[in-house]
């Protein structure tokens, strides 16, 4: 496999990642509850998430309401949210980056600088990934530590959202996509160093032989 297909391949990781994070991001499924209603005993299923919550019963009617305020969300969530919003941008500048970096592209003209610009692509898209884990790992953990509190009703506790899982999915795109980057840098410095390495004896091999046919 040679540096094209590493960059495409690292690239095509990277998109699927970063819209993984931002459909992980939108959707309210980060904390998922499931209880009986007393008073109807019907079922409820509420899901939580960064910018809303919503409600289904068990007749299949949803209702959600956004958040009034920032403040509206428990603390995990507000970091959360911070968090996914630096992730998103951050991933964003990376494969903007990646343009200029790119051979299919003529933003950047040296070609040379180009293996460079893929390595700091390769840099941010791996910070990006961080970013997105720490809250879907934070939440998580806060999920864990309330089913596992006594103290709790069972109308409080939560379970994990399928917006979790996909963060979690999307952060481990994010770190291959920008892990592959980095290593077509390195794939193409150690190419580039092996050329020299081999031309370069053949270069003084040819001036001996012109200094010797000019004695």
């Amino acid at each position: 496999m040679d540096f094209n297909h590493l960059q495409n391949l690292g690239i095509t990781l990277t998109i699927l990642g970063w819209f993984s994070a931002m459909v992980s991001c939108i959707l309210p499924m980060w904390k998922v509850t499931t209880f009986i209603d007393s008073p109807t005993m019907e079922d409820q299923v509420t899901w939580e998430g960064l910018w809303m919550s919503c409600m289904m019963l068990s007749t299949g009617q949803m209702q959600c309401e956004v958040y009034d305020s920032l403040l509206a969300l428990p603390q995990d969530l507000q970091a959360a949210r911070a968090f996914y919003i630096v992730a998103l941008l951050v991933g964003l500048i990376a494969l903007v980056v990646y343009l200029a970096a790119a051979n299919c592209t003529t933003i950047m003209e040296n070609k040379d600088f180009k293996p460079c610009l893929a390595l700091t692509s390769g840099i941010i898209l791996i910070t990006s990934g961080v970013l997105t884990l720490i809250p879907i790992c934070w939440t998580a953990n806060t999920i864990i530590h309330d089913v596992h509190n006594p103290l709790l009703l069972e109308s409080q506790k939560r379970e994990l959202g399928a917006s979790l899982y996909l963060g979690w999915a999307a952060s481990g795109l994010l770190f291959l996509g920008g892990g592959l980057l980095c290593f077509t840098y390195c794939f193409g410095r150690s190419k580039f160093i092996h050329i020299i390495q081999f031309t370069t004896p053949q270069l003084w091999s040819s001036r001996s032989v012109e200094v010797t046919t000019l004695d």
